[in-house]
């Protein structure tokens, strides 16, 4: 279940475009806040706020470093979620190789799919 949450909170952080163009940033290396802010044009105050997004899911860590936050890449739950996914591709990979073969060993299945609807009308 935990793990689930954890999943849950790293692709909701995904879903937005800032916060996957903050770790595309981040795969260069370390950067300030306002290192984030610059480019986008947002203020300083609306970066932290995706930042603290990307650190709840575990996706960034921060650290002050004098007067300003320093953000990084937290690869853990990135890790976590290219196996949930690895796994499922896994798992529809081996389910599609089955339907191919299936069609492979009986051809007369694939009549009546795209053969008979072409030329009509809908």
């Amino acid at each position: 279940m935990v793990q689930q949450q954890a999943l849950d909170r790293a692709f909701a952080a995904l879903a937005d475009e800032t916060r996957r163009g903050i770790l595309t940033r981040l795969g260069d290396g370390p950067a300030t806040i306002t290192e984030l802010a610059t480019p986008t044009g947002m203020t300083l105050t609306g970066i932290r706020k995706h930042v603290d997004v990307l650190e709840t899911a575990g996706l960034v860590t921060t650290e002050k470093v004098g007067r300003v936050r320093q953000v990084q890449l937290g690869t853990e739950r990135l890790d976590d979620a290219m196996a949930w996914i690895s796994f499922y591709q896994r798992l529809w990979e081996r389910r599609l190789d089955g339907l191919e073969v299936y069609f492979t060993l009986h051809p007369e299945t694939t009549h009546g799919t795209k053969h008979d609807t072409e030329g009509t009308e809908s």
